[in-house]
């Protein structure tokens, strides 16, 4: 008995690299009667943005029973065809030159997609089970390529090119390929098999890579009580000079970063530029549950033709933010020294942002569309993250859930109900629901609360609150314009400082403003993102030198600027003025009682031989 062929059935191969073109089709057993509609996503989960993917269809023609048939393109992303009673075909190519995580990428040394950029979703047949057939290109230069991806077999080797098939088009579009040659590794965690595919060229200590995020992997697991219903979980890891991103997804996560921070064999230290990486790798694991199962109702199911709103992304990618770096001082892969460093960069982060005051995390969430993820020179002014405010609003929750209950609830216990209630029954979360059960587990209401830091503009009291656990929060002004925070100021950098009140980069002509911040001097005198310093009191300059020159005046000090804006040379007048105190520290406290040591490994979810080291 033949089995009888796949309702939707994809083909795709890297058919002309050079030229940076996918060759897709997608073949239809039962097309509309009334004619077919197809269309492709104009966003990716995980990153709310409109991207219209369907631009980068180069061509597209269709037909049935060896015939061409006719089809229109009604909007921006859909495509409508004749009506036809055969099997229909449509042919299609894609341009594929974003290497990023968010679309596809193709060149002659490897080949990424997501589905969302390359496969036309069959409109009136989205729960139609589909194959996916992905072809190796023709070549010698192709002969050692393999392919990555989470996506079930349906008859394709392991990391072999062949046939492979989804449920759904949700899922199909939901697990993401890299084709190439690239280093495989594996290691268990929660019971199934974790493997890491690195592309590009890298001396990375695979062993030891594996070593930490088995770890950081079995501390969420544990966290959650459980891994959702997936064989095998996949890192698909692309290694260039210099870049960072990650996406999620249901049984894998696609990563983007500079190879320099891969760990090194013999080295032993967390270095900064690896342990930013094991942060990335720990956020996108945790979406695992926090949105790739607990969804908002806004989400559930997704409306990829636009723009879905919901005031909760402070939730999923804050709270997210919150787990990724706490995930990694408890599963000891950092001590708690870094951990408090990364935690006052985060807080060093919000506070130099005025647009704090202006903006809400909610609706910073419902905002993200627009102007979070299409952010500008006025952004530290106007707006503020939903990740990392929202992740000292989860800090400070999970503080107060302590405080409320004497530590007998904490986030990790509204995690695992909103897992159980939300993640393991597909049920979207509604707003303000999160509100709700946090209120429960406090067993007092928090409404005031969320009034103040989520939908309000106040900052969290993190000073008060930490000393609950027997951290101190210190303030400070920046000791210069690439001080990230974390750290004490050293004797040298402990005096005054002085401030132009503006972001500086090196330009080939001197220093560049990209950003001039609210009430700061620069803004007081007229300057403005984009200008390029050249002159101080009619010396030359450059970013280095414009700093060590300005810290050399104490506040109240005027100097003159020559600036170009554009191509007009300017001079303005500028009143130094004392650097504001924006930059965060914090310490352990040397007279913590025993109780708020208590508190903090509780917290840390660490035993307290392993924080004798703060």
């Amino acid at each position: 008995m033949t089995k009888s062929p796949p309702s939707i059935y994809y083909r795709i191969s890297p058919a002309k690299a050079e030229a940076h073109l996918f060759s897709v089709s997608c073949t239809i057993a039962n097309p509309d009667p009334e004619g077919q509609l197809l269309s492709l996503p104009a966003w990716i989960p995980g990153s709310y943005m409109i991207r219209d993917f369907a631009r980068n269809v180069v061509t597209l023609r269709a037909e049935a029973g060896g015939r061409p048939v006719s089809l229109r393109k009604i909007d921006k992303q859909t495509w409508q065809c004749a009506r036809c009673d055969e099997a229909l075909t449509i042919a299609y190519e894609v341009y594929a030159w974003d290497l990023s995580v968010r679309s596809a990428h193709l060149d002659t040394t490897h080949a990424y997609f997501n589905g969302t950029s390359v496969f036309l979703k069959v409109h009136g047949q989205e729960s139609e089970p589909c194959k996916v057939e992905i072809c190796k290109p023709a070549g010698e230069r192709y002969h050692n390529w393999r392919v990555a991806t989470a996506m079930k077999s349906a008859g394709a080797a392991p990391y072999a090119f062949g046939l492979y098939q989804a449920a759904n088009y949700d899922e199909l579009i939901d697990h993401p390929v890299e084709m190439g040659e690239f280093t495989l590794d594996t290691f268990e965690a929660g019971s199934i098999p974790h493997d890491i595919v690195i592309s590009g060229q890298h001396r990375c200590d695979r062993g030891r890579l594996c070593r930490d995020l088995k770890k950081i992997c079995e501390t969420h697991i544990k966290m959650f009580g459980e891994l959702p219903p997936v064989e095998r979980y996949l890192f698909l890891v692309t290694a260039v000079g210099d870049a960072y991103g990650g996406l999620e997804h249901r049984a894998s996560t696609s990563l983007l970063c500079s190879r320099d921070d891969l760990p090194l064999a013999g080295e032993n230290k967390v270095s900064e530029g690896y342990r930013t990486f094991l942060g990335l790798c720990s956020h996108e694991y945790f979406h695992t549950w926090n949105i790739k199962r607990i969804k908002p109702a806004a989400f559930t199911p997704y409306d990829l033709s636009q723009e879905c709103y919901t005031r909760q992304l402070w939730a999923f990618e804050g709270i997210t933010s919150y787990y990724d770096d706490l995930g990694l001082v408890r599963s000891g892969v950092i001590d708690t020294l870094s951990y408090l460093e990364l935690l006052g960069q985060t807080i060093t982060r919000v506070w130099r942002g005025q647009g704090r005051f202006k903006q809400s995390v909610a609706d910073s969430s419902f905002d993200a569309w627009s102007k979070f993820y299409k952010q500008d020179e006025s952004a530290p002014n106007n707006i503020v993250s939903y990740y990392t405010k929202g992740s000292l609003i989860a800090l400070a929750l999970d503080l107060t859930l302590r405080r409320c209950s004497e530590n007998r609830k904490t986030l990790d216990d509204l995690m695992r109900l909103l897992w159980q209630q939300y993640g393991k029954s597909g049920k979207g979360l509604a707003e303000n629901e999160i509100e709700k059960l946090a209120s429960e587990l406090a067993g007092k209401d928090l409404s005031d609360f969320f009034d103040r830091y989520l939908y309000g503009t106040e900052d969290p009291p993190l000073a008060e609150l930490l000393q609950d656990v027997g951290i101190e929060f210190h303030l400070r002004p920046a000791s210069s314009v690439d001080d990230k925070g974390g750290k004490p100021a050293t004797s040298e950098e402990n005096k005054a400082v002085t401030t132009l009140g503006a972001r500086v980069v090196a330009d080939g002509c001197g220093a560049k403003l990209t950003h001039v911040f609210d009430n700061g001097p620069a803004q007081q005198a007229g300057l403005s993102a984009g200008d390029i310093v050249i002159a101080l009191n009619g010396i030359k300059t450059g970013k280095n030198s414009l700093e060590k020159s300005i810290n050399t005046y104490p506040p109240q000090t005027d100097i003159k600027l020559h600036v170009f804006r554009r191509d007009e040379l300017h001079e303005f007048s500028v009143t130094l003025q004392q650097a504001p105190a924006d930059t965060c520290y914090l310490k352990a406290a040397e007279t913590a009682s025993d109780k708020q040591t208590e508190n903090r490994h509780l917290w840390l979810g660490q035993p307290e031989k392993n924080n004798d080291r703060i």
